[in-house]
């Protein structure tokens, strides 16, 4: 049997406990692996709540990203052999927060020796997000990355540097070091934020990275010089209403990502490590919302 950690109902964490079952088989087209570590990130309380639906089926394994060892290829599975490190994505709903799961072989990609296993965990949701969010800087250009402090957005401000941007940060007071160590100028998050970026470029910005959303993103959008580049993983609504959009999505965003933290141009910054066992408290630590980089769990 193999270890999962599962939410019993769709609601808060007290519905949140570990259970057990059988390590689960590759369909076709499915590489099944056993988890070295598995990224932890608000959407996955998000996903216990039912915010992104309510018609998976009960116990729900919860966890939306992981980093581990091929142990099974199914059939059709072509360019893996049982034994590679990889990362990705689990398959029909399987979870991330368990001793084994299942990729589905087509979104996950290989580990790159230069890429520690913490770290393979956090990209595939936290770096592709990132990757989405921030592929179209371009050299020369302001990038403003609203929640810079986070673990997105700090990978969102690596990505614009290391296509050659200026980055400009908002984050707390607090976050100052992180934000400029991914090589933005930080900007106070609050009420003056606008009137800094302002002082900072005074032409305005070409793309606008938001990942707070509400008033805070109402206040710096008109910064933006195409409204078009108002770009929002937090409030797609919001964003669409002045002009912009959500997410972009691209089909190679794990492998871009993946590639520019081999490179050395992207750190995922995990900062705290929980044992499987401790996946509530994990879970509890991200919903506060302050976390200063990336949670992490070991099975």
């Amino acid at each position: 049997m193999s270890t999962v950690f599962v939410t019993t109902a769709y609601g808060g964490p007290e519905n949140q406990q570990l259970s057990t079952r059988e390590a689960p088989a590759p369909r076709p087209g499915e590489i099944a692996i056993e988890v070295r570590v598995a990224g932890v990130n608000p959407a996955d309380a998000k996903r216990r709540e039912g915010l992104f639906g309510t018609k998976g089926s009960l116990p729900l394994a919860l966890g939306l990203e992981a980093a581990g060892v091929v142990t099974a290829l199914g059939e059709g599975v072509d360019g893996f052999e049982i034994g590679d490190d990889v990362l990705g994505a689990p398959a029909r709903g399987l979870g991330a927060f368990a001793e084994h799961t299942v990729l589905k072989a087509s979104a996950a990609v290989h580990r790159p020796p230069e890429v520690a296993c913490e770290q393979a965990a956090t990209l595939p949701v936290a770096g592709t997000t990132a990757w989405d969010l921030a592929a179209s800087a371009a050299p020369g250009e302001t990038v403003l990355v609203l929640g810079a402090g986070g673990g997105v957005g700090r990978m969102a401000v690596q990505v614009a540097v290391a296509a050659g941007a200026r980055v400009l940060g908002v984050a707390s007071r607090g976050k100052q070091e992180l934000v400029e160590s991914a090589g933005a100028e930080q900007v106070l998050s609050g009420d003056g934020a606008a009137d800094a970026v302002r002082d900072l470029a005074a032409d305005g910005v070409d793309l606008l990275i938001d990942l707070v959303g509400g008033q805070p993103l109402r206040d710096l959008a008109p910064l933006t010089r195409d409204p078009a580049r108002i770009l929002s993983a937090a409030d797609q609504a919001t964003a669409e209403e002045l002009g912009g959009g959500g997410r972009p999505s691209s089909e190679d965003a794990l492998a871009q990502i993946t590639r520019l933290v081999a490179d050395g141009a992207v750190d995922p910054h995990v900062t705290a490590r929980y044992p499987l066992v401790a996946a509530a408290e994990a879970m509890a630590a991200v919903e506060t919302g302050h976390s200063a980089g990336k949670i992490v769990l070991i099975p």
